[in-house]
């Protein structure tokens, strides 16, 4: 009975790695709820390169897809690691603009070479 066997250990491998995932989601947790607010927003800012390659490695998961059902779920996972990371730079974006500092009652107006140009 080999293939029963076979299906014992595919069967472990499965729950070893769902055991993983579980206490990957319990410590990623506890180490982002114990930063504190101010920090919060740059440290999740930071981790896009993280996501970038989160990307890379659904791309080439789903390029060795052999069913239907790994074609389903790897391009999921590309197309949610794209928004992730598409989302985390607009994110990055709009915080980098808040701390960008305009001198007050001056007009911002684009310049000739389209950069912002302060004042008048």
């Amino acid at each position: 009975m080999p293939h029963a066997r076979g299906r014992a250990e595919e069967g472990a491998a499965v729950i070893d790695l769902l055991t993983i995932f579980v206490l990957a989601v319990f410590v990623g947790f506890e180490v982002v709820s114990k930063v504190s607010t101010i920090l919060h927003t740059p440290l999740m800012s930071g981790a896009n390169a993280i996501h970038g390659v989160i990307l890379v490695g659904a791309i080439l998961i789903t390029g060795r897809a052999e069913g239907a059902l790994e074609v389903t779920l790897g391009l999921a996972a590309v197309f949610l690691a794209t928004v992730n990371v598409v989302g985390g730079f607009v994110v990055t974006d709009r915080m980098l603009e808040m701390f960008k500092g305009h001198k007050a009652g001056k007009p911002v107006r684009s310049g000739a070479n389209g950069h912002k140009e302060v004042g008048g």
